[in-house]
């Protein structure tokens, strides 16, 4: 018959040798939680280049022969977006048989050459003239979708390039914004 001193039935000594092991996982899980933290950290400063601790420019990377990083450098703006708004709002009416009536549409436009905003706002006349003529030919019910109003927007700011081109020899606008799009 065995005795009781050999059974195991869950006496408290084993609860004391089960203590230090579940504190040095958690030690563990938490040391690796840290480590993770800290290693995503700095990847991320680098990657931002907020770590790098250059003040001077980089080399231009097109020069080396490196088209990827030509073209993140490209995809980095220069300059802060200046935006320049197009008030009054466009008001133009719609013909046929559709049930809206009207379009109402705020405008602004925006351009990284702090020179040009002057230009566009001396041009503002001839650019007003023509977005008016873009917005009248319209379709209501093609205004209606996102696509529509996208094709829109693309079109507007062919316009405005256009007037730009030929009036300053710049084109120089590089967006076009709704702010306020009303049909009724």
């Amino acid at each position: 018959m065995a005795r009781e001193d050999d059974l195991d039935l869950g006496n408290d000594e084993d609860d004391g040798a089960q203590a230090p092991k579940s504190k040095s996982k958690l030690f563990i899980i938490i040391g690796a939680a840290v480590l993770f933290l800290g290693v995503s950290g700095g990847a991320t400063l680098w990657l931002t280049g907020m770590l790098s601790g250059d003040d001077a420019p980089a080399a231009d990377p097109s020069a080396s022969g490196d088209k990827g990083a030509a073209k993140a450098q490209a995809a980095k703006p220069k300059t802060p977006l200046n935006y320049v708004p197009m008030d009054p709002p466009f008001v133009v009416n719609f013909s046929g048989d559709s049930d809206v009536r009207f379009l109402q549409i705020t405008i602004e436009v925006g351009t990284r050459d702090a020179d040009m905003v002057e230009r566009i706002k001396e041009q503002r006349p001839a650019i007003r003239n023509n977005l008016v003529m873009l917005f009248s030919n319209q379709d209501p019910v093609t205004l209606n979708t996102r696509e529509g109003k996208e094709k829109l927007r693309a079109q507007a700011l062919a316009e405005i390039q256009k007037v730009m081109k030929q009036e300053t020899g710049n084109a120089a606008v590089e967006n076009v914004f709704f702010t306020s799009f009303v049909m009724q």
